[in-house]
């Protein structure tokens, strides 16, 4: 792809607003190269926009689903036509391999696709007549929707809000993360390109436009994906006007591996090691922390090794041998290398894993070798902390209650995998206090759109994917007609 520097601006209205200020965005891989510009918006900006949604939820609310639908389906289509050269822009600002790229447009336009087809029946008007009357029971739109999302899959975690906030009738204000804005801005772009003016509109920024876009009263949900401290402060911004939300936030996700585990299943341990160093760990459901049976554990260690260091090939997103490119920003790498620094002033063996394949590259950039911990201790910042990168602990265990209160010691609760003879492992399965658990996989690797996703305790509110992703994004109104009846216990 040619290196050129290109500029994105926020969408209000269906107009570009060139803002005074504007920030660069640089390249992980070569922190010397700026890949583009982003705009510095404004609390006068952010309330433009929202005013704009307002004013077209007028109208869109009242859009037919038929035609609601149809407009969908142009945007993603171009959005697909737009893939190769989007993705490429991706692998620049962000730092991911082109094969991870790809495949987060595939599983947003997967999901977008889904949500066309199964919005109708979602929406469907329920009415029930019985023997006191007739009930109507319908999905209304909420109205203005606040969409902040990260910069670990920008493409996906805004889409999975954009498809059912609007198929259900509402409109949006996006709002991405500065540490990979360009890709998802122009793609964002095309899709409003497909809607009237003020269905999507997105502004950049910083604090100040963040809290307005929480904290404005004709704003009616936020969708918000992100860590969980900055979900506190929504939430504070936000309760005033009692907004409705859908958080989706952090995690210590857990890997148990019982005793009935195949060390030597090859690609059973292909699937552990991609789920803890898939996007350098950047994913909020990736494998944190790794729990092995005693009976098993120096084999697994053993099978662990060998299996990441075939797999993890590191150097330049663009070298299609590559498996993990940068991590993303300077402040993500140095906290995930102070936990590896903490872990090994504790005591902690620490073991760097696969293959520097461009060593000039890797020592220019953003640049973590992967490591796993072993003999960290429990209570070790880097088993109850979330990494967020390209380190992993595997801690062994002696007994299935024991493993138990050690996966659900946690202010987290978003996904977690138990490893093993199936039915064992679902029994196991039961016990864990988590949104999603994955049997014998990990990650995205057992994703699927169909089916809600989401965390317990501090690891968010409410569902995304499945027909619970399209629930969200309305108000269930009862219309009651009933039959005159005589209730004695009211007096004339």
């Amino acid at each position: 792809m040619e290196n050129t520097v290109l500029a994105v601006h926020a969408i209000i209205n269906g107009e570009k607003r060139v803002t005074e200020k504007q920030y660069a965005r640089e390249n992980p891989t070569n922190p010397e190269e700026i890949v583009g510009y982003a705009p510095l918006n404004t609390v006068d900006d952010a309330k433009a926009a929202i005013d704009a949604a307002a004013n077209a939820f007028k109208s869109w609310r009242s859009t037919s689903i038929e035609e609601r639908i149809e407009r969908m389906q142009k945007a993603i289509q171009k959005l697909k036509e737009a893939v190769p050269e989007l993705s490429e822009l991706l692998c620049r600002e962000h730092g991911k391999p082109l094969y991870d790229a790809h495949g987060e447009f595939f599983v947003a336009t997967l999901w977008m696709e889904y949500a066309c087809n199964t919005v109708r029946e979602v929406l469907k008007e329920k009415v029930q007549e019985h023997d006191h009357g007739k009930t109507i029971i319908t999905r209304d739109p909420m109205g203005v929707v606040s969409a902040i999302f990260p910069w670990n899959y920008p493409i996906s975690l805004s889409t999975i809000k954009i498809a059912p906030a609007l198929l259900t009738g509402n409109t949006v204000v996006l709002k991405p993360s500065p540490f990979a804005p360009l890709a998802v801005s122009k793609a964002i772009e095309i899709m409003a390109s497909e809607f009237p003016p003020g269905v999507i509109n997105m502004v950049h920024g910083e604090t100040d436009v963040g809290k307005e876009l929480t904290s404005n009263p004709k704003v009616a949900k936020i969708a918000f994906t992100g860590g969980t401290e900055t979900a506190r402060h929504i939430m504070k911004s936000a309760a005033d006007t009692i907004k409705n939300m859908t958080l989706e936030l952090g995690g210590n996700d857990a890997a148990i591996f019982l005793p009935d585990f195949d060390v030597n299943d090859e690609q059973a341990m292909r699937r552990i090691v991609i789920s803890n160093f898939l996007n350098n760990g950047q994913i909020c459901m990736i494998a944190k922390r790794v729990y092995v049976h005693r009976s098993i554990y120096p084999q697994f260690v053993e099978k662990y090794i060998e299996a990441a260091n075939k797999w993890i090939r590191i150097g330049s997103p663009f070298n299609p041998n590559v498996t993990m490119g940068p991590v993303n920003n300077l402040a993500q790498l140095q906290f995930v290398q102070g936990l590896v620094n903490d872990a090994n002033n504790r005591g902690a063996e620490v073991i760097p894993l696969g293959q520097i394949l461009e060593p000039e590259v890797y020592e220019r950039g953003y640049f973590l070798q992967p490591t796993v911990v072993l003999n960290a201790n429990d209570h070790d910042r880097i088993v109850v902390e979330e990494q967020f990168g390209p380190t992993v602990p595997i801690l062994p265990y002696d007994d299935e209650d024991q493993v138990i209160a050690l996966v659900n010691d946690s202010i987290y609760g978003l996904t977690s995998s138990v490893w093993g003879e199936e039915k064992h492992a679902i029994q196991v399965a039961r016990r864990i206090e988590a949104g999603t658990t994955m049997i014998n996989t990990a990650a995205i690797m057992g994703l699927d759109v169909q089916f809600p996703f989401g965390g317990v305790k501090q690891s968010g509110i409410g569902r995304e994917y499945g027909d619970e992703g399209l629930l969200a994004y309305v108000e269930t109104h009862v219309i009651n007609v009933p039959k005159y009846l005589d209730l004695p216990h009211i007096p004339e």
